[in-house]
């Protein structure tokens, strides 16, 4: 990077030598991470970049080739967006400057088969309201799962579990039911937070420093800040069971089954390691524990070796070390685009 000491400009730009690490792939994740933040406000770097990227031998023939199909198909598939019109009204060829007005302007001009030049102001056609709150923006980069069905799912086994032991007259038989199916309530969480099949800007999220694995534990702490307290609020209302375990029981084999899930996900994909642990978890928890009958005292008294006493949660605890220390071994393999 060359330094720049005037007052008016930021502190560093973009050098030749680190525009072409990072075309290459082989900058450093706090550089890489510096230089897409400074390009957001310097144009001169941008083109600085873009030049080294096109330049490669790699990224060079493979953006082209992008740019040629995305031409292709605008001419053979016309429609119409908001923000651009590259047909005209009757959809038969392309429309030379065509223009947009309104929240995210664009013009768009084609001429022949292969050039093409857009220009975009305003506030855009993110899809994301341009004056959010910071709370909502918040809850919008959290992920998938906490603006979907698992939040509703979460809410549900939560607030249902109570309304059977109070409405319904269950009583005490319900906190077994809620401490077998705690665990894996924040495994489907992560498991619809990031992914190819979770998130409609993985492949986009993936390919910046922010991605990958440092993304994929934002959005597992998101999930797992909103389903702790709902969960563990909802143990602590229900009526104790006699020589059951408490409400916090299954803090630490839910986060070892999160970790799992995680760290398996570094080889299978997300979603299928997910589903891989939580199958598990059916097969050597649930269903032993339900061996002896799915009424309250009985479901309880199979479900307590699994939760209770100190030796057990030390077992969960290690497990949750070791699963957390294979996901950071595992760490890179985050940076690469799951396979469908």
């Amino acid at each position: 990077m060359r330094r720049e000491r005037s007052g008016l400009g930021p502190d560093w730009h973009v050098g030749g030598e680190l525009a072409a690490r990072y075309a290459a792939g082989t900058a450093a994740e706090s550089e890489a991470w510096s230089l897409e933040k400074h390009v957001e406000a310097c144009g001169a770097c941008a083109a600085v970049v873009s030049s080294a990227v096109r330049a490669g031998p790699e990224t060079g023939p493979l953006l082209a080739g992008i740019r040629a199909a995305v031409l292709e198909r605008a001419v053979q598939e016309p429609r119409e967006s908001v923000g651009s019109r590259a047909y005209a009204n009757n959809g038969t060829g392309p429309a030379i400057g065509t223009t947009v007005t309104g929240a995210g302007t664009s013009t768009t001009t084609v001429t022949g088969a292969g050039t093409s030049t857009t220009t975009v102001t305003g506030a855009g056609t993110t899809g994301v309201p341009p004056r959010l709150s910071r709370a909502a923006r918040v809850v919008w980069a959290a992920g998938p799962a906490l603006r979907g069905a698992w939040l509703v799912a979460l809410v549900v086994v939560a607030l249902g579990a109570v309304a059977l032991s109070y409405g319904a007259g269950l009583g005490a038989s319900v906190r077994p039911l809620l401490l077998v199916t705690a665990p894996v309530l924040p495994l489907a969480g992560v498991a619809l937070s990031y992914g190819l099949h979770a998130d409609p800007l993985y492949e986009i999220a993936t390919s910046t420093p922010a991605g990958g694995l440092r993304l994929l534990l934002t959005r597992a702490a998101a999930v797992l800040a909103v389903s702790v307290p709902a969960l563990t609020l909802a143990g602590a209302v229900l009526p104790v069971a006699a020589g059951g375990p408490g409400a916090a029981a299954w803090l630490l084999p839910g986060l070892a089954l999160t970790l799992a899930a995680l760290a398996l996900g570094s080889f299978v994909g997300g979603r299928r390691g997910a589903a891989a642990v939580g199958a598990a978890w059916l097969a050597f928890v649930v269903a032993p524990a339900a061996a002896g009958g799915p009424a309250g005292a009985a479901l309880m008294a199979g479900a307590s070796p699994y939760f209770a006493g100190p030796a057990v949660q030390s077992g969960w605890a290690a497990g949750a070390v070791a699963c957390a220390l294979l996901l950071a071994a595992r760490r890179r393999s985050f940076d690469h685009l799951e396979t469908p």
